[in-house]
């Protein structure tokens, strides 16, 4: 970009598990540059995209530092900031994985936001504390920008209450002991992704796989969550890259009162070394999974293939029949092993997947006249939270609800 007068520019800042995505947009929402910090923690890397897709290199010298999240983000904006040195920030979007009972849509962090939120970093511990670091990093970044906050759980609060509850007692319900659901903003864009060009489809009956190292499944019925996989912290459903999934209750009880283990390992355990990382003693990586021969392997694919088509079906049910499927996500964009494994054992559901299309990576991959319609849509968050943040900026003197 050349000198002369700041242009406006909003930043997104999407924190997963062990990835940050981030996205620069002009104020009237084109895209500038989007990027990916991967393997945070591990062999991390830093790509960046102009708006068509070419790749943008950041100049030599650039200091890379992917240890943890906090490091991801000093280098994504480093990059940013040499790549776009005219640009001026004028509203920073967060994408926030919990936002509790109280939050059905996106909020100006203003007052005491940042302490009620971290209120919930029980219920989404391997996500909220990271989140709640970028926003402070945006505050001391860009202290005169806007700060607004977008919220997985947001997407789900349309749920009954029978897909919303635990047969507990009332009074827990009443303190937030519920079913959330997560990943509400990738929902959200293939929600409208499907108005826009599937309309059809968008009124019926469809079940989104979001499926990546946190992975989860969503029913929606006309565009509206109806029921998720997820529940009342993002461990529940299908088993993720290090998360476990679906438990039994009792076997935490068990790890308590027969193995020894504190709230702090158990946490540990369930959180950071189960799922495919546990099960296969490889890696979180589906990709390495794939790769691999081995036993452990090959039965994680088999176990994480087996879980979503369990709670394919009961998301079917949920909405008394079956009109599109959807795959998103990492794996779930990527990977047409797990796409193919998924559809061979839910043909009586109505579910194929016709494997020219499955090997082009759709958008289309159900064969012709197939009952059900099946799609592979890249999901896109930090759109979604560029439009939150843009709908809400005349307002971003006002003080969070």
């Amino acid at each position: 970009m050349s000198g002369g007068r700041p242009e406006p520019a909003i930043l997104t800042l999407n924190a997963g598990s062990s990835s940050l995505k981030f996205g620069l947009f002009t104020a009237a929402l084109g895209v500038m540059a989007t990027g990916l910090v991967d393997r945070i923690g591990g062999e991390g890397s830093l790509v960046l995209r102009a708006a068509s897709g070419a790749p943008l290199v950041p100049p030599e010298g650039l200091h890379r530092d992917f240890a943890d999240h906090a490091a991801a983000l000093a280098t994504a904006l480093a990059a940013l900031g040499a790549l776009f040195p005219a640009c001026a920030i004028e509203a920073v979007g967060h994408r926030v994985v919990h936002g509790g009972p109280g939050h059905d849509r996106p909020i100006v962090i203003a007052g005491d936001t940042l302490d009620r939120l971290a209120a919930l970093e029980p219920f989404a511990p391997l996500h909220q504390p990271h989140n709640l670091a970028g926003i402070r990093a945006a505050i001391s970044a860009f202290p005169k920008a806007a700060q607004v906050a977008c919220f997985d759980t947001a997407f789900h609060r349309s749920h009954p209450f029978v897909n919303d509850t635990f047969a507990l007692p009332r009074a827990f319900y009443a303190k937030g002991v519920r079913r959330y659901g997560f990943h509400g903003l990738s929902y959200e864009f293939i929600a409208s992704a499907l108005a826009r060009d599937w309309p059809a489809l968008a009124r019926g009956r469809v079940i989104v796989a979001h499926l990546g190292n946190g992975a989860s499944m969503c029913a929606l019925r006309e565009g509206r969550s109806v029921a998720s996989t997820m529940g009342f912290s993002a461990l529940d459903g299908l088993p993720m890259g290090t998360r476990c999934g679906q438990l039994d209750p009792g076997v935490v009880l068990y790890l308590m009162t027969h193995e020894g283990m504190d709230a702090a390992a158990i946490s540990d355990l369930l959180y950071r070394r189960s799922g495919l990382l546990g099960m296969s003693g490889i890696s979180n990586d589906m990709r390495k999974l794939e790769e691999s021969d081995t036993p452990g392997a090959r039965e994680a694919i088999d176990y994480f293939v087996f879980r979503i088509q369990r709670e394919m079906g009961g998301l079917a049910a949920a909405l008394r029949g079956l009109d599109g499927v959807v795959f998103c996500g990492g794996i779930g964009e990527n990977s047409r092993l797990i796409r193919a494994r998924v559809a061979e054992g839910m043909g009586w559901l109505g579910v194929h997947v016709d494997p020219d299309r499955n090997a082009a990576n759709g958008p289309v991959l159900s064969p012709e006249g197939a009952p059900v319609t099946v799609l592979t849509i890249p999901t896109d968050e930090e759109i979604v939270i560029a439009r939150a943040t843009t709908a809400l900026m005349p307002r971003r003197k006002e003080a969070a609800p």
